[in-house]
């Protein structure tokens, strides 16, 4: 049993439209960075007569969490001396000029860089949770579906065809096939996440998958049913994590072939 490739120019457009969009979105946020406390800045000028500077240094924090949240680290701390720089420009005497005449203003103008600096990390830190979070999702997903197909008792064409898309996504692969009763010839993912080339293991951390196929057996209780061919990308290095995963998904094709076995013979 061979299949076709899956839809490997969708993924590839999916992987690139989110790199553009991960793009647009930093170069957004720095923009933003560089505009928004001059603005606010200047919109607390009327009110600056009045309006306490730590109040003031308030605001242009809240400004600074809202870009680190929407951007990166770099937009976060570029706000953070953008805002410390105009709340110095706008907001401190002598007004309009970039200096400072009272102690005060000088300890609450660093308070609010060094404020910034923080807030930032920590909005960053955030934001790289949720996305560890989301990818942990997808792990377990992506095994919760093969099992499911597996356990609801689909045929092993559905269940490979299932694990292909899986592998795809999983991996960042530019194209996946299966093919039954073949083996070898070819670099061999293994459960662990290691990659045997011949008689050597290639390093995966530091170069990257090999830019040529490689081989992920579908296995149940040690004996090989056939394998997935993984056309990959180049330059991608999927985490260790990803790649045990993938080693546990195509197991489950290798337990539907073994299952079908079973009751033909």
């Amino acid at each position: 049993m061979t299949t076709p490739a899956v839809a490997p120019r969708t993924a590839r457009l999916g992987r690139t439209r989110k790199i553009m969009s991960s793009l647009s979105r930093d170069r957004t946020a720095v923009v933003v960075a560089l505009t928004l406390p001059p603005a606010t800045s200047a919109v607390l000028v009327p009110f600056r007569s009045s309006l306490p500077n730590t109040d003031a240094a308030l605001v242009l924090v809240a400004v600074i969490v809202a870009v680190a949240a929407f951007g990166n680290r770099i937009a976060g701390l570029v706000a953070a001396g953008s805002a410390a720089a105009w709340f110095d420009y706008f907001l401190t005497k002598p007004y309009e000029q970039f200096e400072i005449a009272h102690r005060a203003d000088i300890e609450t103008t660093v308070l609010l860089l060094l404020v910034g600096a923080a807030v930032t990390e920590i909005a960053v830190r955030g934001r790289r949770n949720q996305t560890l979070a989301a990818i942990d999702e997808a792990y377990l997903t992506a095994i919760r579906t093969a099992t499911e197909a597996v356990g609801a008792g689909k045929q092993p064409a559905e269940v490979v065809a299932d694990v292909t898309q899986q592998l795809t996504s999983l991996l960042g692969l530019r194209a996946c096939r299966f093919e039954r009763y073949q083996f070898g010839g070819l670099p061999r993912l293994q459960a662990d996440g290691g990659l045997r080339w011949g008689e050597s293991m290639w390093d995966v951390e530091h170069r990257g998958l090999p830019h040529r196929p490689i081989e992920l057996l579908a296995t149940s209780n040690g004996r090989a049913y056939g394998r997935f061919v993984l056309d990959v990308e180049p330059g991608t290095t999927p985490s260790p994590v990803a790649r045990q995963v993938a080693a546990i998904v195509a197991g489950q094709v290798g337990h539907s072939l073994a299952s079908q076995a079973h009751i033909d013979g």
